[in-house]
């Protein structure tokens, strides 16, 4: 039986820096240790955290950017206080590694407020001078962020400009995640870990897309998703047309945040007012797409918030629309698309337990394979994750 975030902070209590073993902070940490032993669980008490404000879940959302920490290999986490005082250094994190290596965790829900960088560099100094760290390049300060915001960049900015690239990093919550379910389900071991975390450039999340894509795309593949000959035409867009005597297929593909909007502005203004979609050159099940299918979108660390219906194949063509054009080439209408943005369907491990996808799996361990890259699902699942609708 899942338990979620809510009913545990419930049973807990009200966060907060008070001493003692017994208070609401210490019983919270204490069922992290000794109930949450799967990356898929702190996935979805993570995506709670991001769906519902306020401080009780900004604070256990620290408390859950830290236990993740271990799922990482570092041998020693120190979770932080939720507020600073003085005569503490009021980092969120501090996390040790068996190499010797430190890294120091500021979490942020979002990044729409000003983020001094300097805050963070001064929490790593004082940490030198106690001697908790032995030299300044042995430790990163490391922003853990909620929900990005593609449109600001503040932070990212802010490290540029006072040239922190060698001291600093940035990585989503949900790129965190994926790395540590990379360490858990492929061999990818802890200098793999803290490979991606030190590189050039502050912002780690390229990296991890990417990796995240590969092992989907392979998941795919082992799932025994083996799709039919090429459906795919001539580059010339074919007329729509309802597919002859054939099935409808039902697809789910994840739509991702770009430059200038969010994952939710994307869908809305490609499917919900263009009509259309794109596809990049080697997105699963490009060439196998036809009229008369069915796809849902699934914004990232949200939830599905569209379907519609596929009338004509992808054909390779700009749209003005397309943020990355040569990125994403391959273009297909749409019809009767449905939003549901400002309530999207969740993929907790109740719903999981109801899609086909996941029968015989077990539901804690890592899932975000499934709404990694495109995919076929069953009809049964698309009415799941679509609310019923076809």
């Amino acid at each position: 039986m899942s338990i979620t975030l809510t009913q545990i902070l419930n049973l807990v209590g009200k966060l907060d820096d008070s001493p003692g073993d017994e208070t609401p902070r210490e019983r919270f940490r204490r069922y992290l240790r000794e109930n949450v032993r799967k990356v898929g669980q702190i996935r979805d008490y993570v995506d709670e955290c991001l769906r519902i404000s306020g401080p009780q879940y900004n604070r256990a959302l620290q408390d859950l950017v830290n236990y993740v920490g271990h799922f990482l290999g570092f041998e020693k986490v120190i979770f932080g206080r939720y507020q600073g005082v003085p005569g503490e250094i009021g980092f969120d994190g501090h996390w040790k590694s068996p190499t010797e290596f430190h890294i120091v965790v500021e979490v942020k829900t979002t990044e729409v407020y000003p983020i001094k960088v300097d805050v963070l560099l001064d929490y790593v100094e004082k940490l030198i001078s106690q001697r908790e760290i032995l030299r300044e390049d042995d430790a990163l300060g490391l922003y853990v962020v909620g929900r990005p915001d593609p449109e600001i960049k503040q932070l990212e900015n802010a490290i540029i400009v006072g040239e922190r690239t060698n001291r600093l990093r940035i990585i989503s919550a949900n790129s965190l995640l994926s790395l540590a379910e990379l360490m858990d389900e492929y061999e990818v071991n802890h200098e793999d870990i803290l490979a991606v975390l030190r590189p050039s450039g502050p912002t780690i999340d390229p990296v991890v897309d990417l990796m995240g894509r590969l092992v989907a795309q392979e998941k795919v593949g082992e799932a025994g998703e083996k799709e039919p000959p090429s459906l795919e035409p001539s580059a010339e867009e074919v007329p729509a047309r309802p597919a002859a005597k054939e099935e409808a297929a039902y697809w789910l593909t994840p739509v991702r945040s770009e430059e200038d909007l969010t994952a939710k502005e994307c869908i809305k203004s490609l499917v919900g007012e263009e009509k259309i979609h794109a596809f990049g050159e080697k997105t699963p099940g490009r060439k196998h797409l036809k009229p008369g299918d069915w796809i849902c979108f699934y914004a990232q660390g949200e939830g599905v918030a569209a379907h519609a219906k596929v009338i004509s194949y992808p054909t390779k063509r700009s749209h003005p629309k397309i943020e990355q054009p040569e990125k994403y080439p391959w273009v297909f209408k749409l019809d009767q698309p449905v939003l549901y943005l400002d309530r999207p369907v969740v993929i907790d491990a109740v719903l999981r337990s109801q899609l086909d996808a996941f029968a015989d799996k077990d539901l804690n361990k890592p899932w975000a394979w499934f709404v990694q890259a495109t995919r076929k699902i069953t009809k049964h699942d698309f009415g799941i994750l679509t609310r019923g609708h076809d």
